[in-house]
């Protein structure tokens, strides 16, 4: 069988791997000038070092995406902590404390108050519960209190970079599928996973060799103008010189707006939030945390690599149209206050994107469409569609193996 996939971001990359190991014959394309959509790494002149344009982190528990990293044989590039320990530091009152759960799923943390968000008892922590059952359009804020200790010190940012939107209004369904696959699994499933040394390293160069050594063909820069459709089915693709004919299954796997250009009368997520990332060419002091997250800044999370120090802002919509230059400057003065050193800034470089992900409302999470289409060998495969999750890695690796399982069959 012979198998299109439209697209070599997580998603399709996740897709066309699966379909493989099914022993179909994979036709792998992608528009841009790389794979990885995303989730790319790039040598960056004025950096002069390769890095990834944002920092994504995955966690231990995402099932969907050991599994592929097994598959593709690069699950040793990630790299991360024995134990789930959070690190914060509160630029407005110079605290600094360590979340730690314990990595068993009986939550026996709650009773130790050097594990907790500090100053906060049990009860508020319990009360935690309550995201976990609701109505499909509930909010996170109409679930549970959205002020407070708890809410400022872990709650907001590990919600804000989960959904990439402010967690006050992003649907609770998600929010608590979030912690259903992390902490009430326990701190071992909750442990954080960054690649090492590059999104690429670990999630993108295994797969395409993989496939390669596998049979199947990568194309890059080779952007889909048109699907041409009769009866129920795609029987050819365009990709700018004509209709190619197909006879097996397609799965499109690109972001939202381009399937909804492609595929007549497709509903999909309208709305957007984005995500600005810096990086500075600093090779980071001994001992600096390898992940940080900020109360209390700009900057939300700070990430320490052995050349760079590199920073994230989930739901960054209210930066985007700031002057680059400044928004360097604020980044790297709260890095030195959080690490507690001084230095001149260094080379830097600032990645904005201003449709990072879907907004994760209540709204657009129901605009969200399932894997099967109208059309009997046409999938769809994105964070985007309907993965249960926000758009996180897992939810894209997850797609592409659940689109690729029913096509299939």
């Amino acid at each position: 069988m012979k198998a299109h996939v439209i697209g070599a971001g997580m998603a399709g990359l996740s897709a066309a791997v699966e379909l493989a190991r099914a022993g179909a014959i994979v036709d792998l394309a992608d528009g841009a000038a790389q794979a990885g959509g995303r989730c790319r790494s790039y040598h960056d002149p004025q950096l002069a070092r390769v890095i990834d344009n944002g920092n994504h982190l995955v966690l231990a528990g995402n099932d969907a995406v050991m599994a592929y990293l097994t598959t593709i044989g690069a699950r040793d590039r990630l790299s991360g902590p024995d134990h789930a320990d959070f690190d914060f530091a509160d630029l407005a009152s110079g605290d600094r404390w360590t979340f730690r759960p314990n990595d068993g799923a009986v939550p026996w943390w709650l009773f130790d108050k050097n594990r907790r968000v500090p100053g906060v008892g049990v009860g508020a922590h319990l009360a935690l519960g309550r995201l976990l059952v609701g109505g499909k359009a509930d909010t996170v804020a109409d679930r549970i209190e959205t002020n407070g200790e708890l809410w400022d010190r872990l709650l907001e940012p590990v919600l804000l970079s989960a959904l990439n939107t402010d967690p006050r209004e992003g649907s609770a369904t998600l929010a608590a599928a979030v912690v259903r696959g992390s902490l009430a699994r326990g701190g071992l499933a909750t442990r954080p996973r960054i690649a090492e040394p590059t999104l690429a390293a670990a999630f993108v160069d295994p797969a395409i060799n993989w496939l390669r050594a596998h049979g199947s063909a990568v194309t890059t820069g080779k952007r889909l103008r048109a699907l041409v459709f009769q009866g129920d089915r795609v029987v050819a693709l365009d990709y700018g010189d004509g209709p190619e004919a197909v006879a097996g299954p397609v799965v499109l796997a690109v972001p939202p707006w381009v399937a909804a250009a492609l595929v007549p009368d497709l509903v999909v997520p309208t709305e957007f939030r984005a995500i600005v990332n810096a990086h500075f060419a600093f090779a980071p002091p001994p001992g600096t945390p390898a992940m940080i997250g900020v109360i209390g800044g700009t900057t939300e999370w700070i990430f320490a690599f052995e050349d760079r120090l590199s920073i994230t802002v989930s739901g960054a919509d209210r930066l985007v149209d700031t002057d680059r230059a400044e928004l360097a400057a604020l980044f790297w003065g709260e890095i030195c206050a959080v690490h507690g050193f001084t230095a001149p800034m260094p080379a830097w470089q600032v990645v904005k994107e201003k449709r990072a992900t879907f907004a994760a409302t209540p709204a657009q999470d129901a605009l969200r469409p399932g894997t099967k289409t109208r059309w009997r060998n046409l999938f769809l495969a994105g964070d985007w569609t309907q993965t249960g999750l926000p758009a996180t890695i897992e939810g894209a690796i997850r797609s592409g193996a659940n689109a690729a399982h029913l096509a299939i069959s």
